[in-house]
């Protein structure tokens, strides 16, 4: 009604940090994000939406969607309105993971993985500390039918956001853009791209199809235990930490009984770890693929095209598509809701491999029943028709005889063809019928005065890089740290890490600089492969503001670590001596 009423009646402070708060609660995060942008405009919004913690503190709620969807560029210009706002980060945005990590480091991958330390962790002090043995201690029950005392499930009553990595939302909004640039190259034609062979014209499309078909999904499943051989079950078992001795009847019986355990507490299924190919890059199709633009949101280009302009000859064809798959996933299709299912159909299919003879039995019957069908679908169509006709009982036919003569009186005998199958005679009987005013073409962006959503909606994402996450990382953590958050040591152990898989040796000193000026100190064989790995890329001034910073933050660096930067500096100096004596 608002936005009917849009000229006289415009929201307020209070209406969007209602909305945003409604939309955060019922996971319509993109939504939140859209209204979280008209919030942001007004001075104190943030505050406004965290109203002190009250009804389920929506700021925090707000912030950790944005986290488990792996929105992460948008979690960043929260926290950065909010400090525009002088408002601190409410302690219930940081609340703990399974795995002991806050919003700073819960959407890197691996999601269900506790950090590497260094060093062992003392599970039976971390027990008694969260108070194990007074019942205080906070325990996760994922499992359906239990209460859930996951902190977060009294801010999420309609529904739990599902928890996807940084990563994964990066390549799937990167999938559903080009399924945008494929719908309008569809619908465009050709021309859209200039002047191209129909070659070119193919070429680009089967190149959009496959970023969006995206990787094989079949390498995602894991293989049925039955049928896997001891070296593949026992690397199975060593990757989630289980043990490996026994026969291969004790192997399959471990493995089937953690892929139960994994199925019911809704983590994802292991699969063996496989390497990425490197797409090739042509810069031709990619040059012609960027011709293509997007006017979504713009609603002065859709109100020119309803008066009949830019309308070429391909628009009065019929769109001709082949891949209808490509096109019926949705632009908001949560990442990994595919994957996710294929995986643990595939995991429940091993329950039965036991049962060989039965699943023959089924196949001889399904075969049978599938021949049955041939038979009977080679039977004139009429046949079915009539069959039809003769269950239908006669409440059906009356009630079709009213429906069907209402419908009747309320057409209009004198107009049988009411448009024209040409495009612009159509749009041109429209205006003249009124059936559709022009005045009437705007969104919610037009009557809002959303400026800024239709670049939002026609900007390309970026792609995901390992160094683009580290440096998020980076900023997030300094962000949360200027608001009042603290992050805990496997926060910062899992920001190093992924600066480790970059590598990114120019990351390392600052990783470490706030990991020691919150109070964490790390074990000595992570900071034995950090500074080894600064000497084996040639990052000797690295290597050694690291050591310095150990020393001066009362950490014990080992002689032989030591020895290493120092006869590195010494190779070093050694070409520069002789340069310049020469």
């Amino acid at each position: 009604m608002m936005v009917e009423d849009y000229k006289r009646l415009q929201p307020n402070v209070r209406t969007y940090a209602l909305l945003v708060e409604c939309f955060t609660k019922y996971c319509v995060t993109k939504e939140a994000i859209r209204h979280f942008r008209g919030l942001k405009n007004f001075e104190g919004g943030t505050v406004l939406l965290h109203n002190e913690g009250q009804h389920g503190d929506p700021l925090s709620l707000y912030l950790r969607a944005l986290c488990r969807e792996g929105r992460i560029v948008e979690l960043i210009d929260a926290l950065e309105t909010m400090e525009r706002d002088n408002q601190q980060i409410p302690a219930r945005a940081m609340i703990l993971s399974r795995k002991y990590r806050t919003l700073v480091s819960s959407w890197i991958e691996p999601l269900q993985e506790e950090a590497e330390l260094g060093h062992e962790v003392d599970y039976v002090a971390r027990f008694i500390a969260e108070g194990g043995l007074t019942g205080e201690r906070k325990r996760w029950v994922p499992r359906r039918g239990k209460t859930p005392l996951d902190p977060d499930a009294d801010g999420f009553i309609y529904n739990s956001p599902m928890e996807n990595s940084f990563k994964q939302r990066c390549l799937e909004e990167w999938r559903i853009h080009h399924r945008k640039l494929l719908r309008t190259l569809w619908n465009e034609g050709p021309a859209i791209l200039g002047n191209v062979s129909e070659s070119d014209y193919n070429r680009v499309v089967e190149r959009l199809k496959k970023i969006i078909k995206g990787p094989e999904q079949s390498a995602l499943k894991p293989k049925a235990a039955s049928k896997m051989v001891v070296s593949e079950l026992k690397e199975e078992l060593e990757a989630q930490g289980l043990p490996t001795d026994g026969t291969r009847n004790v192997l399959y019986q471990r493995v089937q009984k953690a892929r139960r355990i994994n199925r019911s507490r809704g983590r994802p299924l292991w699969v063996p770890p496989v390497e990425e190919e490197e797409e090739e890059v042509d810069e031709e199709l990619d040059e012609l693929i960027s011709r293509i633009k997007l006017e979504e949101g713009n609603t002065e280009f859709w109100r020119r095209r309803f008066l009949g302009e830019g309308l070429t000859e391909n628009h009065n064809k019929p769109l001709e598509v082949e891949d209808y798959d490509v096109l019926d996933v949705t632009d908001d299709a949560d990442v990994g809701d595919d994957v996710g299912d294929d995986v643990a159909k595939e995991g429940e299919d091993d329950e039965v491999d036991e049962e060989d003879e039965e699943v023959e039995q089924t196949e001889i019957r399904v075969g049978d029943r599938a021949k049955d069908k041939e038979i009977d679908t080679a039977k004139p169509l009429q046949m079915i028709g009539v069959q039809l006709l003769k269950d239908s009982d006669q409440t059906t036919r009356s009630s079709r005889k009213k429906r069907r003569s209402s419908r009747v009186s309320m057409e209009d005998d004198d107009d049988d063809d009411w448009f024209p199958e040409d495009l612009q005679e159509a749009f041109k009987e429209l205006r003249e019928r009124k059936v559709f005013d022009v005045e009437d073409m705007y969104t919610i962006a037009d009557a809002w005065g959303w400026t800024w959503e239709k670049d939002f909606k026609n900007k390309a994402p970026r792609r995901w890089s390992q160094e683009w996450e580290v440096e998020l990382a980076i900023k997030l953590m300094t962000k949360v740290i200027e608001l009042g958050g603290t992050p805990t040591i496997g926060d910062c152990a899992v920001v190093l890490r992924a600066a480790i898989r970059a590598p990114m040796p120019s990351a390392f000193l600052q990783i470490l600089q706030t990991t020691h000026r919150l109070g964490y100190v790390f074990g000595s064989p992570l900071y034995d492969e950090i500074i080894s790995l600064c000497l084996d890329l040639g990052e000797l001034d690295a290597s050694i503001a690291i050591v310095a910073d150990l020393e001066t933050s009362g950490i014990k660096v080992p002689d032989e670590t030591l020895d290493r930067v120092i006869s590195a500096r010494q190779a070093n100096d050694i070409p520069a001596n002789n340069a310049s004596s020469q």
